[in-house]
């Protein structure tokens, strides 16, 4: 992983405004609210390559870089690194940009694994 670069990695997938109540007492953006984003930003690149649903398997080498701060627009871009028959593994960076138009920062990067799964459940080949 790489925290220098100045430009985010891949395709922006979500943005969000991070808002007080996903603060914790000391003013900080939990870290499992950005790890959701995240997981949002990735479930949606994965679908849209399987053309259906996906499920999160993993999240590996996740690192987090830097605080959000309340009124911070959290960016977040995926890019699918490789895919397998049935599974895909997408690196995910979170950028903000301080508040809300401010400087953008990367905050956080991580690669998930997503399978693609049937009405069941069960994994199936990607298209």
């Amino acid at each position: 992983m790489n925290d220098v670069s100045d430009e985010p990695r891949g395709e922006l997938t979500t943005r969000t405004l991070a808002m007080p109540g996903d603060a914790n007492p000391s003013g900080d953006i939990f870290g499992g609210w950005v790890l959701s984003q995240m997981d949002i930003a990735g479930g949606i690149a994965a679908g849209t390559r399987a053309q259906g649903r996906v499920a999160t398997v993993a999240i590996d080498a996740m690192a987090f870089i830097r605080p959000v701060n309340v009124g911070d627009v959290l960016c977040v871009y995926s890019h699918i690194d490789k895919t397998g028959r049935t599974s895909m593994s997408i690196h995910i960076e979170a950028w903000v940009l301080r508040g809300r138009m401010g400087e953008r920062v990367k905050v956080t990067e991580g690669t998930f694994t997503f399978v693609s799964i049937d009405k069941n459940g069960d994994p199936q080949a990607l298209p």
